[in-house]
């Protein structure tokens, strides 16, 4: 069970290359973070989880200000 969370991760994180949206991709780069966090705890690899705690944040962190610029655009016209 646990070297498939590894593995589920494995294959989010290559699958998030094949969307078109970077916002889309994002959303998927961060779950599969997450999902190598849980398996990063699980294993208690701490670069692991600090790894992909910092890509998890750089994906939502992302996302959001994207998301802001989006919508101060939107706003402007």
């Amino acid at each position: 069970m646990l070297e498939a969370i590894g593995w589920v991760a494995t294959a989010v994180f290559a699958a998030s290359y094949l969307f078109r949206s970077g916002e889309a991709l994002r959303r998927v780069q961060a779950l599969a973070a997450l999902l190598w966090i849980v398996y990063g705890v699980a294993i208690s690899a701490k670069p692991v989880i600090a790894a992909n705690a910092i890509v998890a944040g750089a994906a939502v962190g992302s996302a959001v200000v994207k998301r802001g610029k989006r919508r101060g655009c939107e706003s402007s016209q």
